[in-house]
């Protein structure tokens, strides 16, 4: 089969598209013909060395695609030959198979295509698995995402809006910050031109956040315990501002408010299970009627990896991109 391969780690370049044996499923994993692959930033990651698979996982990037089973390894019996799905990787979607534990696949929501259905497993299982099973964000709370357009910002929006929460996004132009609005934020802060602290603090008559999904981390950490409400949670999902900054304890004990980081990927298989379980539960149900959708920015052949991990680098990008295969 094809896949983008990394033989050394580096820029655009580092991205090679070569033949390689096709996979196998073992046992409980079913075998996905590819049609579309997500592009996140942890593949970015990857492909410059700083962020390596698990051992034993696939070495090629790409942590969500959609497709069709072409094979069941042994003990499957929820899924069959020819369905059409998505699923979360721990690895290997940039590619044309990928073999997958079948109780990380999920079946295309109806209402959404195949091509579409790529966009959704690793942004629905990472803002589900932070914001509502660990962060537990009730109607009414106010949760702030940071970066609101991004893929994981736009389904962040849409989910808390629909049990009833109050939502706050930083973005850094115009563009997305319309939207952000038009997926249903109701305080939008351009980070370019505006302290989110003092925007947010007065939206909130003085309150702040109760939750706070962060992808930045280290650059961004004391101004989000100046957010943070009393009681609030602070979940630290990337680290695109760095990996070390001085906390000030003391205000965080004063507000009673806890700082969480984590990751998915690393996730034993029977966490990633209860994530894609509870997903199907409560997620998918708001997508087949229509509430909830997926953002898809572009979607581009699997020859143009390059340019798509191009559009993400350049953070220019309203949702999420798609690899075809």
């Amino acid at each position: 089969m094809l896949a983008v391969t990394i033989p050394e780690p580096g820029g655009l370049e580092a991205l090679v598209l070569a033949e390689v044996d096709d996979p196998t499923p073992a046992a409980g994993e079913v075998l996905i013909d590819v049609v579309a692959a997500g592009v996140n930033r942890a593949d970015l990651l990857q492909r410059q060395g700083f962020y390596d698979p698990p051992p034993g996982s696939s070495p090629y990037p790409g942590l969500e695609v959609s497709g069709r089973i072409s094979a069941l390894g042994q003990d499957v019996q929820d899924w069959s030959i020819g369905d059409e799905v998505c699923a979360l990787l721990v690895g290997g979607g940039y590619a044309q198979k990928v073999a997958v534990p079948a109780t990380q696949v999920l079946p295309v929501p109806t209402g959404v295509s195949l091509l579409e259905a790529a966009a959704l497993p690793e942004v629905v299982c990472t803002v589900w698995s932070n914001v509502f099973m660990t962060a537990n964000l009730f109607p009414g709370e106010t949760l702030l995402v940071h970066g609101g357009g991004s893929g994981i910002g736009t389904m962040a929006i849409q989910l808390a809006r629909e049990i009833g929460a109050r939502v706050a996004v930083t973005a850094g132009s115009q563009a997305k910050l319309d939207a952000c609005r038009e997926l249903g934020a109701d305080i939008l802060i351009n980070y370019r031109e505006q302290d989110f602290v003092e925007e947010l603090k007065k939206a909130t008559d003085g309150a702040g956040a109760d939750v706070i999904l962060d992808v930045i981390g280290a650059k961004y950490l004391e101004r989000n315990l100046k957010a943070v409400a009393t009681n609030g949670r602070i979940v630290v999902i990337g680290l695109q501002g760095g990996v070390k900054a001085e906390i000030n304890l003391n205000r965080l004990l004063t507000k009673r408010a806890a700082l969480i980081a984590t990751s998915l990927r690393s996730r034993p298989d029977q966490e990633k299970a209860a994530i894609v379980a509870a997903v199907r539960e409560h997620v998918w149900p708001l997508i087949e009627a229509g509430k909830v959708r997926p953002i898809v920015h572009t979607s581009l052949p699997l020859a143009q990896v390059g340019d798509a991990h191009q559009i993400l680098d350049e953070s220019s990008h309203i949702g999420k991109v798609l690899l075809t295969i």
